[in-house]
């Protein structure tokens, strides 16, 4: 028998956990992980559980599983995050969680009995507020105690500040158990939004990840001298903003010699000191993020990127830092696994096609150490990351059958 998902109870879940993402005067979704409004959703999403006949829990750092504890064996797990970045989109992580919320409510309404359990998985932080992503990597033995303790955002807030903030408990005992005895998972489902235009542009109704490209973190401080703006002659500043100007300027030229066709370089966070009209800029910090869908891409990219700075600081006078946030690397889905979403897409009738993700997902983690299958819905006009970020309804319902279709598949 075949769950046939509700795709009104799915969007009426979907709107109302987004209900305590919204902040008045601020546009879009916001539930910044371990925030007040990321917390509600996680335990919003607990009652949802447990409304389904789940046994819910929250783990040390944030992550929340509802497990149908069905059969024998290792689980299937599905899902997604509910944390999202400043001001972002409705469906970007959420989707995927509330689907695999629904996939199971879907087996259950059809009288489905899995021969194996089934889990519902919410990880905590992979927008990375902390540097790569915590609620997969803890789960998967990836991040300890002594990578908790580490770990800062980009104010230089602890982690295990945040974690305490929230309620939960950042000691290195209890954080330790948010790493899972990985014999216990049979395989990791995602369902998620391309965050991309390739999907909208083709015509296509699902896509297949076969892989996930790479990415590295990177926070650089260039530090020279704050002057006044009037009296110092140009060719005698130590202006730290130069300096960022010209690693950016240098951008294009490190993707053509060192990344390859998906490789990408961002800087999407800056900030000078003292930030005064009249003033030099004495220090400049920014964010360098790097993709590459090839490990040799992304090791060449890094090794530019810091070539790149170095010659910038001392063209102008100015010392640097770089603090290595995190490293993923490039990560193979599971081949066989992607066969079968691609088979059970094709017989529903859908559209489909193989690609690469240019974003990081939680299904990278997981694939380092089990069978992970990654599905993507289109996204409108390839916007993520932004309130404007939006699939149609249609598009996720699709989406979230084939998730429901695949669930009940591998849990047999």
């Amino acid at each position: 028998m075949r769950p046939r998902i509700d795709l009104a109870r799915l969007r009426a879940d979907v709107e109302a956990v987004n209900e305590l993402g919204r902040i008045p005067g601020r546009p879009g979704i916001n539930r910044v992980s371990f925030s007040p409004q990321d917390m509600a959703g996680r335990r919003w999403l607990i009652g949802r559980m447990q409304e389904a006949g789940l046994a819910a829990r929250m783990d040390p750092v944030g992550n929340v599983f509802g497990r149908w504890e069905a059969g024998r064996g290792p689980a299937v797990l599905a899902g997604s995050h509910l944390d999202t970045v400043p001001d972002g989109g409705p469906f970007d992580g959420t989707l995927g969680v509330l689907a695999a919320l629904e996939a199971v409510r879907a087996m259950k309404d059809a009288g489905i009995a899995p021969a194996r359990p089934v889990e519902v998985v919410c990880t905590a932080d992979e927008e990375g507020r902390f540097g790569g992503m915590l609620g997969s990597q803890a789960i998967c033995g990836e991040a300890g105690a002594e990578w908790i303790a580490r770990a800062r955002d980009e104010a230089g807030k602890p982690l295990v500040q945040a974690l305490a903030e929230a309620g939960l408990d950042p000691s290195p005992e209890a954080t330790a158990g948010a790493a899972r005895d990985l014999s216990d998972i049979a395989c990791f489902l995602e369902l998620h939004v391309e965050q991309g235009p390739v999907l909208e542009r083709a015509a296509e109704h699902i896509g297949i990840a076969e892989a996930v490209t790479g990415v590295f973190n990177w926070t650089v401080t260039l530090r020279g001298e704050a002057n006044h703006s009037g009296t110092t002659p140009m060719d005698l500043r130590r202006d730290a903003f130069r300096g960022m100007a010209e690693f950016g300027a240098s951008i294009p030229a490190i993707l053509a010699r060192a990344g390859g066709p998906d490789a990408r370089i961002t800087v999407g966070q800056a900030a000078l000191a003292p930030n005064f009209p009249h003033s030099v800029a004495g220090e400049a910090r920014f964010s360098i993020i790097g993709r590459d869908a090839r490990d040799e891409g992304m090791q060449a990219m890094a090794a530019a990127c810091e070539a790149e700075i170095a010659k910038a600081a001392g063209a102008h006078g100015l010392d640097f830092e770089i603090d290595r946030q995190s490293w993923l690397p490039p990560t193979r889905l599971d081949a066989g696994l992607a066969d079968r979403l691609e088979a059970l897409s094709r017989a529903a009738g859908f559209a489909t096609r193989r690609m690469p993700s240019g974003a990081g997902h939680d299904a990278q983690t997981f694939a380092r150490h089990v069978p992970a299958g990654l599905i993507f819905v289109p996204s409108v006009r390839g916007i993520s990351h932004a309130p404007e970020e939006w699939t149609e309804w249609e598009d996720i319902a699709r989406g979230a059958q084939l998730l429901a279709d695949a669930v009940a598949a591998l849990a047999g």
